[in-house]
């Protein structure tokens, strides 16, 4: 088995992997953002603020923890592939495909019940309620085939296979974009519609990525009869997993917070924060690419013993970081018009997104050592450090900015200065704990502080 990861140019081997997530993560927010395009444009913005606010936030709460919690799986993949260990691998595929379809079952039911009450308490606006409920309900049916995707393609990225889940996802990206369409603005079904849409095209990806797993002929292959949990290699995803789980939970609930405080600021002001929660989306599928590529690099080095490459592929991480955002940055900032009148025809939501995007976009640079320097801790195993970080860093914080602060001054840039308030006090924390007192330090000052061990 000749792994490049392991072997071959750091830099070239991390671009090579991380190009592919990057386009399939634009396809992803593609795929995301087609639902609040179409129904923005062929509905209005009562239908634009339900699929892209408080839809999305709930959304990214419920599935957003087991995507995390299934990066444990990811790292214990990558290390076993990365030290050829076989049987390891198969019981960690085939455990991890049995746990998605369990979830997803679990996760159907209660994002169903909870509907409701959860949009209830994040205080909706009545006008946008209705289609809140029903893009909900709809979604969450889709739950099995969605999460069956996502471990699929975390499979397949953990032995260094970037390409094919971009494939399949920029085929069910078009079909999803042609279902919306059809649905929204030729049958006029409204956001029931962009939910279908969304479903079917969830069980298309699925299937894909799971024909694939079956045909390899690698020793990640998956055979439908052994699928089934077995209780050590659960437990060894779930204690590295969990954090990540609980970490991508405390994100969305700070953001639920914010929502909520969003929602009392009117109906213009909620679509305009959806409106630019897709705009930046540019950022944030470039950041999240790299640190997937972060945590696949450096586990499959730490599982085959290369330290010396876990640690310059960090720091060729970290570079590639500053370089993109600031491009994007730029791109957003100058043009970043062109996007927001893609969503809405409203001159006041077009007037209030600009004003975020202004605002916002200059302090993305504060966010890069969040995501490159947890994936690459995650990579070796660390997963309970960068909990603690941005539980207190991120969340925490953030939550008591919106408390104490937009009550004072009810505005929605108010709301917008707990992102780069947040990112920066915890990037400084990630780089302190990095360099000073994980098991990659550089500089050994233990032997001054005495931390908790996790």
């Amino acid at each position: 088995m000749d792994n490049k990861i392991v072997n071959g140019s750091i830099f070239g081997q991390l671009l090579l992997f991380f190009f592919p997530i990057l386009f399939g993560t634009f396809f992803q927010q593609l795929y995301n953002t087609a639902d609040a395009m179409v129904v923005g444009r062929f509905v209005g913005k009562q239908a634009l603020a339900a699929v892209g606010g408080s839809t999305s936030t709930l959304i990214n709460l419920l599935v957003g923890f087991f995507i995390g919690l299934s990066s444990g799986a990811t790292v214990v993949i990558s290390q076993y592939y990365g030290a050829g260990k076989a049987d390891k691998v198969h019981w960690a595929v085939h455990t991890s495909v049995a746990f998605s379809v369990v979830g997803g079952l679990v996760m159907m039911v209660v994002g169903i019940a909870c509907a409701h009450p959860a949009l209830v308490a994040m205080k909706t606006p009545d006008d946008v309620m209705g289609h809140s409920m029903i893009y909900l309900r709809i979604y969450f049916i889709g739950t099995v085939a969605n999460l069956l995707y996502n471990m699929g393609a975390g499979i397949l990225r953990a032995v260094g296979d970037s390409k094919r889940p971009l494939y399949f996802l920029i085929i069910s990206c078009f079909v999803n974009i042609a279902l919306d369409l059809f649905f929204v603005a030729y049958l006029k079904i409204g956001v029931a519609g962009a939910a279908l849409a969304t479903i079917l095209s969830q069980c298309i990806s699925a299937a894909m990525v799971m024909v694939c797993l079956m045909r390899t002929k690698d020793i990640y292959q998956l055979v439908w009869k052994a699928v089934r949990i077995d209780r050590r290699m659960l437990r060894r995803i779930v204690r590295i997993g969990f954090p990540a789980g609980m970490q991508s939970i405390m994100y969305n609930v700070s953001n639920v917070i914010i929502q909520t405080g969003v929602n009392t600021l009117g109906t213009d002001n909620v679509t305009a924060w959806a409106t630019y929660g897709k705009v930046d989306g540019l950022f944030w599928m470039m950041i999240s690419a790299l640190g997937i590529s972060a945590t696949t690099f450096v586990g499959q080095n730490y599982g085959a013993g290369r330290m010396d490459r876990v640690r310059k592929g960090t720091s060729v991480c970290m570079g590639i970081g500053v370089l993109l955002t600031t491009i994007v940055g730029v791109v957003l900032y100058t043009g970043g018009y062109l996007l927001v009148d893609l969503f809405t025809e409203d001159a006041e939501v077009r007037r209030i997104s600009m004003e975020l995007v202004r605002f916002m976009v200059p302090t993305f640079i504060t966010y890069i050592a969040i995501e490159v320097l947890s994936g690459t801790l995650r990579g070796v195993g660390d997963a309970w450090m960068p909990l603690v970080i941005t539980g207190v860093g991120i969340c925490a914080v953030r939550v008591l900015w919106i408390i104490v602060a937009l009550p004072v001054c009810p505005h929605i840039l108010t709301a917008a200065f707990s992102y780069p308030l947040t990112w920066t006090i915890t990037s400084l924390a990630f780089v302190v704990y990095y360099y000073c007192f994980s098991r990659l330090r550089r500089f050994n000052l233990k032997k001054y502080f005495r931390l908790p061990r996790f």
